[in-house]
Parts: structure tokens; sequence; C-alpha cells
């Protein structure tokens, strides 16, 4: 049966159980099995949100290459550097509540490392920070030294990502800030030991207790999205040898736990579609996390990033870039989309949002190599031609999910510029 064929029967489907007040997402299982042969992926698992609705959703293959485990809609992927826009979220919260503003700078926030750090990055801003036009360098060996060096140190996460900072600040910057487009994960490591300083919380916590959990996102997490001695989950593979390698939770399953504001989340394929659907609603639905006019500023792209036809997968390959998110173009929609992109070399996810019609959508994998993101992009733009763009069919309404409980307000911790102590209040 083809993909086609398969979709209509579907369609014919989830129109006959619409007669209640809710339904089940539409199954894409069948729609998404054949990508997995195709380029040669593990496991792929999708979903489209409308209006703030799961209208499809389908996860297929299996968790460990080799192996019938097969993956379901409750399996958690890892999300890579799609994380990034949940940092972004966390340092609007803060400029909301006037504890940081866009333009604080990384020397107001750590001053008693102003006269050690690079005099370009003295004036570096958290809004620059979070479009990658700090002119920090991208990733390099340096990098890499004090990332493996940062696991000797001792103390939670804030304290080696302070350490990280201090040891990492004498770097020249490569660039004017504010002038140039560079992705690097270090912008995001510096913007999140900033949100770490001003609340005395580690990052994990903030993401948890300000977006995880006031946004529903149960399945949710940090780190290997699989557990320790167990495949509960699917895992991440890479090609070694020629041959498909899957690599079970523990130190080398994940990017090392201090990127964390840069790339280390894991949630099921539905509840990233629940976020996803959260993003394009733009405010329209709660809870209200931030103002819908901040969360436009997220999603408004502050620089052109110039084309890059050997991007890694998960990276931005073109468009331009806003805060924790990137605007592309490509041909399968009328207009740009807010896009990114995830990837710790084992995983890709992918993340598209249409505001302007209340759409998502996300794919994703548990590989990552240039053919399995073109097989993501290319689930993508069926999934858009097919459910989202204008030509889309109009399918029953499905009732939402109710909203969950608004937490309870977070105690907020006052910004002490000029206190060099690590874990103020802690």
């Amino acid at each position: 049966m083809t993909r086609s064929r398969a979709l209509v029967g579907a369609l014919c489907t989830v129109a006959l159980c619409a007669g209640g007040a809710a339904a089940a997402p539409l199954s894409l299982d069948t729609t998404l099995r054949p990508y997995l042969e195709e380029y040669g992926l593990p496991a792929l698992a999708a979903a489209v949100v409308r209006d703030g609705t799961v209208i499809a959703a389908g996860a297929v293959g299996t968790r460990r290459i080799g192996t019938n485990a097969p993956v379901t809609l409750s399996d958690r992927f890892h999300l890579g550097s799609d994380t990034k826009a949940m940092t972004a979220l966390l340092a609007a919260m803060f400029v909301e509540a006037g504890t940081l503003r866009w333009d604080t700078t990384v020397a107001e926030v750590f001053p008693e490392l102003s006269t050690r750090m690079d005099a370009g990055l003295r004036t570096v801003t958290l809004t620059q920070l979070l479009s990658h036009t700090s002119g920090v360098a991208p990733d390099n060996q340096t990098v890499t030294d004090l990332i493996v060096k940062s696991a000797a140190q001792d103390g939670n996460l804030d304290e080696l990502r302070y350490w990280l900072v201090r040891e990492w600040s004498p770097q020249p910057l490569v660039s004017t800030p504010g002038t140039t487009f560079a992705y690097a994960n270090m912008n995001y490591m510096i913007a999140g030991a900033m949100l770490e300083r001003v609340s005395g919380r580690t990052w994990e916590e903030l993401i948890t207790e300000r977006i995880f959990t006031p946004l529903g996102l149960q399945s949710a997490g940090l780190g290997n999205q699989a557990s320790l001695g167990r495949v509960d989950a699917p895992l991440g593979h890479a090609i070694v040898d020629g041959k498909t390698k899957p690599y079970l939770a523990g130190p080398n399953g994940d990017n090392p736990p201090i990127l964390g504001p840069a790339g280390t989340a894991h949630m099921s394929v539905l509840d990233f579609a629940r976020w996803a659907g959260w993003n394009a609603g733009e405010g329209k639905r709660g809870p209200q996390l931030v103002a819908p006019d901040t969360l436009r500023r997220l999603h408004t792209p502050v620089i052109s990033m110039p084309a890059k036809a050997d991007a890694a997968p998960g990276t931005p390959p073109s468009g331009s870039y806003a805060l924790g998110w990137g605007e592309l173009s490509v041909d399968w929609a009328p207009q740009p989309l807010l896009y990114h992109g995830g990837s710790n070399g084992k995983n890709i996810a992918h993340i598209w949002v249409e505001p302007a019609r209340d759409t998502a959508i996300v794919v994703l994998t548990n590989i990552s190599n240039p053919r399995a993101e073109q097989g993501l992009r290319s689930v993508a733009g069926e999934l858009y031609r097919r459910f989202a763009g204008p030509d889309a069919p109009v399918l029953p309404t499905i009732a939402p999910a109710s909203e969950p409980p608004a937490p309870a307000e977070p105690t907020r911790r006052p910004f002490f510029p000029n206190d060099t102590r690590r874990g103020v209040g802690r």
C-alpha cells in the first residue's frame, strides 16, 4: 500500500472517531514505516499539532538495532540542541521578572572574572549569547578540552559551569559582538551559567520546575534517554566502521551533562509536539510562562545565517536565527518556518513551527548522520503537505487534553551582581 493511499484510509478512520468529545490522534505508523529502510533509521517518530491539539502521531522501528524492541508513542527521544529554545525561554522569564535584562552583560553577572576575561567578552549581552552573535568562536578543541577537564572538578553542575566560564573567559572573540553569526554551544553554556548565578539554582532545576512541570511534559528529562542498564527508550546509534552501533546509557551515550543548556533534554514525541504546539500558539493558550510579546520576541530573527552546505546533522544550514530558534525557508511551505534541529551525535530531532497557522511538526530518530538528517526533512515535508499546508484536508476536531494545573510560583531569588560566592541562597 502506498503512503498516500494509507493516509486516505487513516483519514476515514479518524473521521469515524469524531462522534465523541475526543479521539486519539491519527496514527502515522503506516506513513512512517517506509522511511526506516529508505534512510537506514532504527526508529522514527513524528507528530503534527494544530491549534494546540496533536492531530496525528506515530512511532515505528526498534529501540536497539538488530533486536525486536518496538518503539512506542511514550518512548523518550533525545532532543539535542532543540533544548536551546527552552534555555532561551528560561532567560525570558528572568528578564520579565526584572532579574536580568536582554542587554545584561557577562561582566555584570560575573564581575569577579572581569579582569580575567577577554575585553570583548565583558560586553557580550544575553541577547547576543542566545542568538549566537556574541563573537564566541564555534566549538573548538579548547572548549572540548575544558569540558573533559570539568568532569574532574568537584561540585554540582552549576559550579562546574562556573569553572568552565572562568577557565574559558580569557579566550579572544573571533568577531565583534552583535555583528556575525557563529553557532557555538559555548554561548548557551555561558547563558546557562548566568541563569544559575542570578537564581542560585542549577539549570537542571530551573528547566524542570519552570518548563517541564507547568507544561505537563511528564516524559521530559535530561541526559541519556534510556536508563542505565536498561533499553527502556530508543538507544542512540552511530555508524562506526561502516556498521550501525547502538549506545547504551552511560558516559558515551549522551553529551556531557555540563552542556545541559545547549542540548541534553529528552522527551516523548507527544510531549515534544505539545511543546511545539505551545510555541505555535504564541500565547493563545496557557500556561502563560511569559507574555505573548516576549514569546514572539524569542521567535523573531535577529541575524541572517550564511548558508552552510556541510552543516552537521542537527545544526542550522541557512536562514536566520532568533533566540534559540532558527527561521528556514523550504520548498514545501509557502512561507519561512520556525525551525531547529538537534543532535548529540547519536540522535536527531527536528521541530517545525508555523505560528501564522498555529501548526507544528516534530520528527525524531535515534541515529545521527547526513542520511538520517535528509530522512527527517523528507518526513517533515510529507507531513506538512498532507496535514498543515494550505491544501491540507480539514480534520475533525479533537478536543485537547485539559491543561495541567499551574504549579506553585517558584521563589525568585535576588540578583547580587557583586556577590562572588557560588550557590548563594542554596
